[in-house]
């Protein structure tokens, strides 16, 4: 199934899409349920696919170190872009999913696999319609420890094959609305779970040759190729400082915006708070 496809740029990051309501789901009793947050690299990351540029990825790690991550019920419906900060969230209920790091591989599993659960409590019953959360650097017992993301795998072009592995330190944290796809997420009662996501878009990164070359998401993708100009003995080895002063200024600023702007709630845009 494929996506809508959205551009990204610095500047229009503080301007975020939200998907908003009349009316709010009535939940019943007192009693309290459960609230699973959970993050999904979608098909791009669990099935392959083929960059703006022409080279199939397939990906063995995606590893994304996640930080604290808050769901929010609200009395109104909820614009994030008028929420510059988590702080200023007027909340019904507020609920901690996930403390402190927590890195999690989002290639893991079979091709169909669902989404990754990262954090589960126990929350009173309602709508959690917002979602703050952080992509934070690792500790030093983590895969990626010093990182806040590492992904490895393979990038084949015209019977050439190279292994990639690229490691960035680039802490973000977003402030979403409501999930945004074809089913409504968030919603909890005593006899019935609910769940909450964050969602990675990395063909925000490299871009999607199914989509038009003019699109948006196309035109601020940075693409495999410049990556693939970097290689040695067939591989893509790079870390931030790697890419800082081998990439061209243009394609590093695309690289770091493309990061910066990989969360969403399915495909609902979220405000960058921060980003360094």
């Amino acid at each position: 199934m494929r996506r809508i496809a959205y551009g990204i740029t610095l500047g229009s990051l503080a301007i975020a899409s939200f998907q908003g309501r009349d009316t709010f789901p009535a939940i019943a009793g007192t009693e309290q349920g459960t609230l699973t947050l959970v993050a999904n690299g979608e098909d791009f990351v669990r099935q392959g696919f083929i960059s703006k540029d022409g080279w199939t990825i397939n990906f063995d790690r995606l590893y994304v170190n996640i930080g604290e991550a808050t769901a929010y019920s609200t009395e109104a419906a909820f614009e994030p872009q008028k929420n510059d900060t988590k702080d200023n969230i007027e909340y019904e209920y507020r609920e901690e999913l996930v403390e402190k790091g927590k890195t999690t591989d989002l290639a893991a599993g079979e091709a169909d696999a669902e989404p990754i659960p990262v954090g589960s409590t126990k929350v009173s019953p309602g709508f959690y319609n917002a979602l703050a959360w952080e992509v934070t650097t690792a500790d030093a017992d983590s895969p990626i420890a010093g990182k806040t993301m590492n992904l490895t795998g393979q990038a084949t072009k015209d019977g050439q094959t190279l292994d990639f592995d690229l490691s960035l330190n680039q802490p973000t944290a977003y402030v979403c609305g409501e999930f945004v796809g074809d089913l409504r997420q968030g919603i909890v009662e005593a006899d019935a779970p609910g769940t909450v996501e964050m969602t990675f878009h990395f063909d925000h990164l490299f871009g999607d040759l199914d989509t038009p070359p003019e699109d948006a998401l196309n035109q601020d993708a940075l693409g495999f190729e410049p990556l693939a100009s970097l290689a040695s003995d067939n591989a893509v080895k790079l870390s931030d400082e790697d890419l800082a002063t081998q990439l061209s200024q243009e394609n590093y600023q695309k690289l770091t915006e493309a990061i910066v702007g990989l969360g969403h709630v399915g495909e609902g845009h979220c405000v960058v708070t921060n980003s360094q």
